[in-house]
């Protein structure tokens, strides 16, 4: 980032490490950034609240905020594929740590899918290969072809919560090959904006079988005006 010198580990400075977006105070489920965590324990958010999404648990890094924002966009957009690898160490290193503190192990990692378009336009998916990453680093499985995009829907950056949910339906599937019955599962992405689509895939694993699905992503989108 800042071109001085790193330290052994991850090709990252010190000090650019502390100035990344570390996620804080967020809600025990989805990992909304939160303003603050009470004496009495972590937070559950309103929306959690009112209506518990069918995942269990949302593991995530950092907000999605500068300089992260940069760092992902280059790596999604751009083809940077090294600043990939470095989130996703960072990523495997956090796991790690929530695995010993109790997170419960999946049996298995699944990317979410990109079309078949987007994956011709763009030449790969960001969240195959981050899936790839954490398998090696964790030591878990992982299967990027169980869960397909069988719709090409319009891009979900510029729609609202409740248009993402629409834009969804019968977007995905399960291949044929997939034998997801009692298994405990993660979904892999960069960033998880409303939940709509970890949701949409959680509710579908879930009908098949699934005993449990959580998601792993780089980063959280706060709410609008959060400081």
């Amino acid at each position: 980032m800042c071109d001085e010198p790193a330290e052994a580990g991850p090709p990252l400075c010190a000090a650019c490490e502390t100035e990344l977006p570390w996620l804080g105070a967020h809600c025990a489920v989805c990992a909304l950034p939160l303003t603050g965590t009470p004496e009495g324990g972590p937070l559950t958010c309103g929306a959690c609240l009112r209506k518990p999404p069918p995942f269990s648990r949302v593991e995530a890094v950092w907000r999605y905020a500068f300089p992260l924002d940069s760092l992902i966009t280059r790596f999604k957009h751009q083809a940077q594929w090294p600043m990939g690898r470095l989130l996703a160490s960072l990523m495997s290193h956090h796991l790690q740590h929530a695995f010993s503190e109790g997170l419960p192990r999946p049996d298995l990692l699944l990317p979410v899918p990109l079309s078949r378009q987007r994956l011709r336009q763009r030449g790969f998916n960001q969240a195959a290969m981050l899936a790839d990453w954490l398998a090696g680093e964790l030591q878990l499985k992982q299967q990027n072809t169980w869960l397909q995009r069988v719709q090409d829907t319009p891009a979900q950056q510029n729609l609202d919560a409740a248009q993402r949910q629409r834009n969804l339906r019968h977007a995905f599937a399960l291949a044929r090959q997939a034998r997801v019955q009692g298994l405990h599962l993660a979904l892999v992405d960069d960033v998880l904006t409303t939940g709509a689509t970890a949701s949409c895939l959680a509710r579908l694993l879930l009908k098949t079988g699934a005993a449990r699905v959580d998601v792993y992503c780089l980063a959280r989108t706060p709410r609008p005006g959060y400081a």
